[in-house]
């Protein structure tokens, strides 16, 4: 792992991971730090099996596999081209689609494709509450550009965006963290819950017009609004720029690089876009922090 260095470039990985005995070594550092202890009630007694993805016991032979329950798990793909995905991922300000990984990896676009999407689960993001002064806001992603006006009414009414789009919800703390969700509305059933399960009764709430937010205050938050449609942006520390800032990169980034992505898999993509974002100040490259969530269960 890097403790020094804020960048980490493509000759730092290859430095670190020449090839798949490097990553193997890597995933079982990870997952058993102090060695390992085996059946037989040996510690620390584990070498590395040749040609084989396991460790073997040095006195009874006992085999196990670093990979088993992980991301890795039963995947024939080169462990290096894993750990290059996972490069690649976390290094990219606005994602890598699955045709971009087909393309650096040389695996097919089905395995390019699996292999994103595993990736994804490593980067799911802290349960910590949020604090201070919280900007809560909604978007909605996808739909076709000639059904932007069409059941706008309803649209409005409903809270449901329009035909074709799928609402997300998001609260960021300022200065902080991000946190969204895909939900079926941005209506208070929705949008209420999750500022109480995720925000600290002592935080303020900013947000804009929008009646999904008139039970905030009853919520036990105090709640500091700006109206949009009569031009108010800015009052005092009361705005949503920040947040909407992030729904401008999510969405740039999903038009651009990905162009469309299904309402089914839209909760994975977002989680990236906040993993990356949570991690933007952090101190060590974002490949530290993922790479050192290789051995999280996924069986």
């Amino acid at each position: 792992m890097n403790e020094t260095k804020t960048k980490y470039t493509v000759k730092d990985f290859n430095a670190q991971f020449p090839d798949d005995r490097a990553c193997l070594d890597f995933i079982f550092t990870t997952r058993w730090p102090d060695g390992g202890k085996c059946k037989c009630g040996k510690t620390n007694c584990f070498h590395p099996v040749q040609g084989r993805r396991t460790y073997a016991c040095a006195w009874c032979g006992t085999q196990i596999s670093p990979t088993a329950g992980t991301i890795f798990h039963k995947s024939e793909t080169s462990l290096k081209t894993w750990f290059f995905a996972m490069f690649l991922m976390s290094s990219s300000k606005n994602g890598v689609a699955a045709m971009e990984l087909m393309r650096q990896t040389g695996v097919t676009y089905k395995t390019a494709h699996r292999m994103g999407h595993k990736i994804r689960q490593l980067m799911q993001n802290d349960g910590n509450l949020l604090t201070g002064i919280v900007e809560a806001d909604e978007t909605f992603i996808g739909g076709l550009s000639k059904n932007m006006h069409k059941a706008k009414r309803k649209a409005v009414i409903k809270g449901t965006g329009g035909l074709g789009k799928t609402p997300v919800i998001g609260l960021l703390e300022r200065g902080g963290n991000v946190q969204a969700k895909v939900v079926e509305s941005v209506g208070s059933k929705d949008v209420i819950p999750n500022i109480v399960a995720n925000v600290d009764k002592s935080a303020t709430i900013c947000t804009d017009e929008w009646c999904g937010y008139n039970a905030v205050k009853r919520a036990g938050f105090k709640h500091q609004r700006v109206s949009h449609s009569r031009k108010q942006y800015v009052i005092n520390d009361a705005h949503t720029n920040s947040i909407e800032g992030f729904w401008s990169q999510l969405k740039r980034s999903i038009n651009g690089t990905f162009h469309h992505v299904s309402r089914q898999h839209l909760q994975s993509y977002v989680n990236e876009f906040v993993y990356r974002y949570n991690l933007r100040r952090s101190e060590h490259p974002i490949f530290d922090d993922l790479s050192g969530r290789v051995s999280q269960q996924h069986a």
